[in-house]
């Protein structure tokens, strides 16, 4: 599952969005084209049932939802972790089967609490797929990708405009989750992207990959870049096969 963080940017035409199509065509394009989106003004409110409704009228059956977790939730869910995550996935079951997963961001201000990260996870509903995304790096430690390994949490890769390196990508959760953040992807940056996803892809698990919104659209391309890579690689023969 391949696209772009959000969707809802009138600047994206003509480069992307035909030229005069309103606000209530933006979602049906971009579902035309890509088979995922990661929605981000669901960070500011939480969805109500008449949008979801309309965001699932407006796209093919296929199209998976990526909702990204009001920011007041994760401060709900670690201070009151039970009520706090009925608090925010209770408008979520809307989506029913659509919802790709739930992503939430743990801030950088704060840190590593194994004994919170124990009761989120607890009371997280374990048929809603969750993705964490852990801003500072007392986070990144093997014992805490442990814990979201046992209650089927997926961790978030992200690939940030001033690394000098790529980031790992962990399959935990069953399913592998990645942010590519950078302004600019050469053809061979995605195509090295895309053999490194192979293998997972080639496994049968799931792969959600959003690239960063910007002003003119370029994000569109370089996911159509990237899933045109991904495609090309898969069918390529593998030596065995030669």
């Amino acid at each position: 599952y391949v696209g772009t963080s959000g969707f809802s940017y009138p600047g994206w035409a003509p480069r992307f969005y035909p030229r005069g199509l309103r606000d209530d065509g933006l979602l049906r394009h971009y579902a035309s084209r890509f088979p995922a989106v990661e929605l981000n003004n669901t960070y500011y409110q939480q969805p109500s049932a008449a949008k979801v409704a309309g965001w699932l009228a407006a796209t093919p059956p296929a199209v998976r939802f990526v909702v990204k977790a009001q920011r007041g939730g994760t401060f709900r869910l670690f201070t009151g972790a039970a009520e706090g995550a009925g608090w925010l996935t209770a408008p979520l079951r809307a989506f029913g089967a659509r919802l790709g997963a739930v992503f939430l961001r743990v801030p950088g201000q704060v840190s590593r609490d194994d004994a919170r990260l124990d009761a989120l996870l607890a009371a997280w509903p374990g048929d809603l797929p969750l993705v964490c995304d852990f801003q500072h790096p007392s986070w990144h430690d093997d014992e805490v990708f442990d814990r979201l390994r046992a209650a089927g949490a997926a961790l978030c890769a992200t690939e940030l405009p001033e690394d000098d390196e790529s980031p790992t990508i962990r399959l935990i959760g069953g399913f592998l989750y990645l942010r590519l953040r950078r302004l600019e992807y050469a053809p061979a940056e995605l195509e090295a992207w895309a053999a490194r996803l192979a293998p997972f892809l080639e496994a049968g698990h799931d792969v959600f990959v959003f690239f960063r919104h910007d002003e003119t659209g370029r994000a569109t391309e370089y996911a159509a870049g990237l899933r045109s890579a991904v495609e090309l690689g898969l069918r390529r023969p593998t030596r065995q096969g030669r």
